[in-house]
């Protein structure tokens, strides 16, 4: 879609109730489902998180950007993922978090940003993690500073694509709490994008789809 008429549906996006775990669920392994209890979350002493879903202009096309993580000793080693990362007390509220993540990892000025609203939290259980997404956009077209020590490549997926159902797949894998299981992933590129950055893409996607 070009970017300019994807600008014009911008403000709709607010209007649309968010899906939440429903949308969730439908990318979540079975296995997740099945173990995953959100009562009793508030004892878990949880960390917090919150990632920007950022859509900007590339040759004119609205496109959103993706980040693969580097390879190291934790549960979300080389996995793809939006750019954001851990709140800081520094941090004025999780909108700070995603602006500042975003500029350390990417490269992008908060500035240049512009938060249309937040998305429903998800918790990750494997991380103990609480993560808060916001939609933004970035009005110009981007030249990417990838942090080297956290950010090993930059996906730009194009709009259309990110809407088409053939990006989602069944696939096995092994994770931290099952092995060789089937689980929902999107597909992009040679990319497959599984667990919790799936599930906020579920919801995303939908939201998409009810205004676009």
């Amino acid at each position: 879609m070009n970017f300019e008429d994807f600008l014009k549906y911008v403000p709709k996006f607010t209007e649309v109730a968010l899906p939440a775990s429903d949308a969730h669920y439908k990318m979540a392994p079975l296995e997740r489902i099945r173990n995953f209890d959100i009562t009793g979350i508030e004892s878990k002493n949880t960390k917090t998180a919150a990632v920007m879903m950022l859509f900007y202009p590339k040759n004119g096309m609205t496109h959103l950007v993706l980040i693969v993580r580097n390879s190291y000793k934790g549960v979300h080693s080389a996995q793809i993922a939006f750019p954001g990362g851990k709140y800081e007390s520094s941090d004025t509220n999780f909108e700070n978090t995603a602006l500042r993540e975003t500029h350390e990892e990417i490269g992008i000025h908060p500035k240049s940003v512009e938060i249309i609203m937040p998305l429903t939290h998800l918790y990750i259980p494997p991380s103990n993690f609480m993560v808060y997404p916001f939609l933004g956009i970035c009005r110009e077209e981007i030249i990417f500073i990838p942090d080297s020590n956290e950010v090993a490549n930059i996906i730009e997926l194009p709009l259309s694509e990110f809407l088409s159902d053939e990006i989602i797949v069944n696939t096995t894998m092994s994770t931290s709490y099952a092995k060789n299981i089937i689980i929902p992933a999107f597909k992009i590129n040679e990319h497959i994008v599984w667990g919790a950055t799936a599930m906020m893409l579920s919801e995303l996607k939908e939201v998409l789809k009810n205004v676009l």
